[in-house]
């Protein structure tokens, strides 16, 4: 549950670092940058961790690493692409609270494929961290002027959705083989598709003119997204999917909250009764509230 908390946490930082550096750098070049310095944080502790599993373990099956390898490219190179060009016709705000249907896509998924069941407490806690994102960007989404049009919201849809089944399809892979290898032979997947796309789009050619502060921001986002990835995976191996994607829903606070410190956003005083409804809806969905329930009726039975 920590490692699940962290990495909603890192996505709502990365995503306020990204602003430093966006403007610069194009939107596949930073993600090819953001990946290659994750990957290089990954593979030293990887490649350690591979070699003392095999000496116990068969090798992974042709199979099983091809759809790995395709798990990676869709997470990092289709989601991404659904991402930013849905972003190009949907506001900021109306585009992160459609892409936080992701946990409640991820229960229904994961309940399709017997893999979870729909408890009233689970459902319960993603619909409130649902409204605790809703009641985050309100006030912006009240500012935000739609696009023509619903291709662009059927994008971010499709990403969010995208998400929702990498994290149901990555169990099975993570109870066979360790964590962290699985990281990083996902994400190595990736980057090669992600550096087509950035040479399509010819963002080497502006490097040189990156400024410190952009090039900061961008080695920040990588070595956090290498831990954070590795954080996601750590947690989907021990848990329910949807128990771990709930926690994205700290995602969008974390950026404001930052956005507000950082880039002197204002923060509005829905900020509050969002935290509340996001802290409802993560210890429903969690069991955590279950949990102290039971403690309470046993320390009363005492």
């Amino acid at each position: 549950m920590l490692a699940a908390a962290a990495t909603g946490v890192q996505v709502g930082a990365a995503i306020v670092a990204s602003r430093f550096a966006v403007g610069e750098i194009p939107p596949f070049t930073l993600a090819l940058l953001r990946y290659l310095i994750g990957l290089a944080c990954l593979l030293p502790f990887a490649v350690p961790a591979w070699r003392r599993w095999r000496r116990a373990h068969a090798a992974p099956s042709s199979i099983d690493l091809a759809l790995m390898a395709v798990l990676g490219i869709v997470q990092f190179g289709v989601l991404i692409a659904l991402l930013n060009w849905g972003l190009q016709h949907v506001a900021a705000a109306r585009a992160a609270l459609l892409f936080s249907l992701f946990p409640l896509f991820t229960l229904l998924l994961a309940a399709a494929l017997g893999h979870e069941r729909i408890t009233p407490p689970v459902l319960a806690g993603v619909l409130l961290s649902l409204g605790g994102v809703a009641v985050a960007l309100w006030p912006k989404l009240r500012e935000a002027v739609p696009a023509a049009g619903w291709w662009g919201e059927a994008a971010v849809v499709g990403a969010a959705g995208l998400a929702a089944l990498c994290s149901v399809l990555y169990r099975p892979y993570l109870r066979r083989y360790p964590s962290l290898p699985v990281s990083a032979y996902a994400m190595l997947a990736a980057v090669g598709l992600l550096a087509v796309m950035a040479a399509a789009e010819g963002g080497h050619a502006r490097l040189g003119e990156v400024s410190v502060t952009a090039w900061s921001a961008v080695v920040f986002i990588g070595i956090s997204s290498g831990a954070g990835y590795f954080a996601w995976l750590y947690a989907l191996s021990r848990e329910a999917a949807t128990r771990v994607t709930v926690f994205q829903a700290l995602g969008p606070v974390t950026a404001a909250l930052l956005g507000w410190l950082l880039l002197a956003e204002p923060l509005g005083a829905s900020l509050a009764g969002a935290l509340a409804l996001i802290a409802a809806g993560l210890a429903l969905a969690t069991g955590a509230w279950t949990a102290f329930r039971q403690r309470a009726s046993v320390s009363s039975s005492r």
